[in-house]
């Protein structure tokens, strides 16, 4: 069964809707997409869905649950790194003992979240020899978790600190949470703000960075503006047509502001 599958039965044996699930963490759109298998999670994602049904991280990423030894191995490891001791957690997954095809996933990425944690602890006591020692093991180890971006970064981050160089083609994109962020801009009516993180963007091109850029100046009363980019996007985001209809009307051009009411309609 595939983790998305997986995922949609657990949250239907629960009794929770989608919307239940998301809380605040995520969109109901995101779970719906990673439940029909169109997109994976991030592992922080994937933590707190599993968090919300009660059930470890492993039972989505195995294909067949069976008995392990490691874990009780695992359950301490998780308990001490929550705890705030890093050190202890990576003296008890010395004692794992792989391979384990329902554990070995979790375990790298427990590991990585540790390495992590005692590379930044180092670097702030001023051990800067321990931590590039910790962040060394940490680049071995990413290339068992693909799926899981936020490890590189965080590692780079703390390389960064540590004065070493840091390749541009390493370094994520940032597009997602300038959308994400202009997006709440807007609903909080600040479109200013909204704009200037879409400004910010790499990428201009996408139908969501041409809608909610055109929403931006739609708020600014810039109409013109606004009409330019939410034409591009009509066919495929329905939620300009009203928008358009207001700016055609505003500008006034009725003949255009008729056939936008005429088309929402249809």
């Amino acid at each position: 069964m595939e983790l998305g599958e997986k995922l949609r039965q657990a949250r239907l044996n629960a009794g929770l809707s989608q919307r239940q699930l998301c809380g605040g963490e995520i969109t109901r759109n995101m779970l719906s997409q990673i439940e029909h298998g169109t997109c994976n999670p991030s592992v922080s994602t994937l933590c707190f869905l599993a968090k919300q049904l009660g059930l470890p991280v492993s039972y989505f990423l195995e294909e067949e649950t069976v008995a392990s030894s490691n874990g009780r191995v695992m359950e301490n490891a998780w308990a001490s790194f929550e705890a705030g001791d890093a050190s202890d957690a990576m003296g008890l997954l010395e004692g794992y003992h792989g391979p384990d095809p329902v554990f070995d996933r979790e375990y790298a990425i427990l590991k990585a979240l540790v390495l992590l944690q005692l590379a930044q602890e180092s670097l702030e006591e001023g051990r800067q020899v321990y931590a590039g020692k910790r962040l060394n093991q940490l680049r071995e180890l990413e290339g068992k978790l693909p799926w899981f971006p936020e490890l590189t970064q965080r590692r780079l981050a703390l390389q960064a600190r540590l004065q070493e160089p840091v390749p541009e083609s390493q370094l994520r994109c940032l597009d997602e949470e300038l959308l994400l962020h202009a997006a709440a801009a807007l609903e909080r009516n600040r479109p200013q703000r909204a704009a200037a993180f879409l400004e910010a963007c790499e990428h201009q091109e996408s139908a969501r960075w041409h809608l909610l850029r055109g929403r931006a100046y739609f708020a600014m009363e810039e109409y013109a503006a606004a009409a330019r980019l939410l034409q591009q996007v009509e066919q495929t985001e329905p939620t300009a047509i009203p928008l358009l209809e207001q700016c055609f009307s505003a500008l006034g051009d009725y003949q255009l502001a008729y056939y936008y009411a005429c088309k929402q309609r249809r």
